[in-house]
C-alpha cells in the first residue's frame, strides 16, 4: 500500500457512502440586501422534540458566506420532477453568476432568504454553527413552511450535476 492509497477503513466508509440516497434540498440564505440558494446534499432532522435539522453548506460557496450572516434560512425539499431545479442551484455558483436566482419565481421569506415558488419549504432559526471540515452544520429550528407533495428528489437521480464552484 502506497502513502496515497486509502486505509482499508476508508474504503470501507467509501463503498457505505457511495450508495446512500440522500433528499436533495436547496437552501437559501439572505443577509445585508444580498440573497442566494444552493443545492445541499448532507441534511438530517436531528431532534424530534424539539424539532431541529442540520444543514450542512459547503465553505465554497456564496450562501455559506451569506448564512454565516442570517438567523433563518429555508430549506426546500425538492420533488423528484424537480431536476431541473437541482441542476440550476447546484451547477451554477453565484461568485461566477450572481444573478442566479434571476428567472426564477421566488418571493423573499422570512430573514430575507429567497422562498422559491413551486418548492415544498421550512424555514428556520439558526441556533447553532459547527465546523464539519469543508462544510459548516447549521442547526435550524423549522418555524413555517408549506408541503404539497410527498416524493423527493435524491442524490442517485441528482449525481451527474458538475458543482458550480468546487470546495476548496
Amino acid at each position: 500500500m502506497t502513502d496515497d492509497a486509502p486505509a482499508p477503513d476508508q474504503i470501507a466508509f467509501d463503498r457505505i457512502v457511495s450508495h446512500l440516497d440522500y433528499p436533495m434540498f436547496v437552501v437559501a440564505a439572505g443577509a445585508e440586501g444580498d440573497a442566494d440558494a444552493c443545492l445541499v446534499g448532507f441534511t438530517s432532522q436531528c431532534s424530534i422534540d424539539p424539532p431541529h435539522f442540520g444543514v450542512f453548506l459547503s465553505k465554497a460557496n456564496h450562501t455559506y458566506d451569506l448564512a454565516v450572516k442570517s438567523d433563518v434560512l429555508i430549506v426546500h425539499r425538492l420533488r423528484a420532477d424537480q431536476l431541473r431545479v437541482a441542476e440550476h442551484f447546484g451547477g451554477k455558483s453565484a461568485y461566477d453568476d450572481p444573478g442566479k436566482l434571476e428567472g426564477w419565481r421566488w418571493s423573499p421569506g422570512p430573514g430575507g432568504a429567497p422562498v422559491i415558488d413551486d418548492c415544498d419549504w421550512f424555514s428556520g432559526r439558526v441556533l447553532d454553527r459547527r465546523d464539519a471540515g469543508d462544510h459548516v452544520l447549521f442547526v435550524l429550528e423549522p418555524f413555517a413552511g408549506e408541503c404539497h407533495e410527498t416524493s423527493q428528489l435524491g442524490s442517485r437521480e441528482a449525481f451527474d450535476i458538475e458543482a458550480g464552484r468546487p470546495a476548496s
